[in-house]
């Protein structure tokens, strides 16, 4: 098991070793990056990757997590973006007796057809 150097934006400059490593390759995109867990704060740090760290990681033994965009992001948006004036209005309807439930019997109805 090999030792990487690796830089968390908490720590700073850190070694870890490549069981704690992973390269991550958007097949939509092509982009690559490696994460790992920092070994002194335990947190997971993502950084963008070129090819010849990606190779380097990937020869010294360190696995390759092929990922995806998610669909959605395809779909088109139609409407106005939501705004914080919309948020603060959606918080006030949660909070009215009855939301949920009036929410539940809306989404029976669709599904029955009505």
């Amino acid at each position: 098991m090999a030792t990487v150097r690796a830089s968390c934006p908490g720590c700073g400059d850190v070694e870890t070793t490549t069981d704690a490593v992973q390269v991550l390759r958007c097949e939509t995109t092509g982009s690559l990056a490696y994460s790992f867990v920092c070994p002194e704060c335990r947190l997971r740090v993502a950084k963008e990757a070129t090819e010849r760290v990606a190779s380097i990681l990937v020869d010294a033994g360190v696995p390759v997590v092929d990922w995806e965009l998610p669909a959605e992001l395809e779909e088109p948006k139609v409407g106005y973006p939501i705004c914080h004036d919309d948020l603060l209005a959606f918080h006030a309807s949660m909070a009215e007796p009855g939301w949920l439930e009036l929410q539940v019997s809306v989404l029976r109805g669709v599904e029955r057809g009505i």
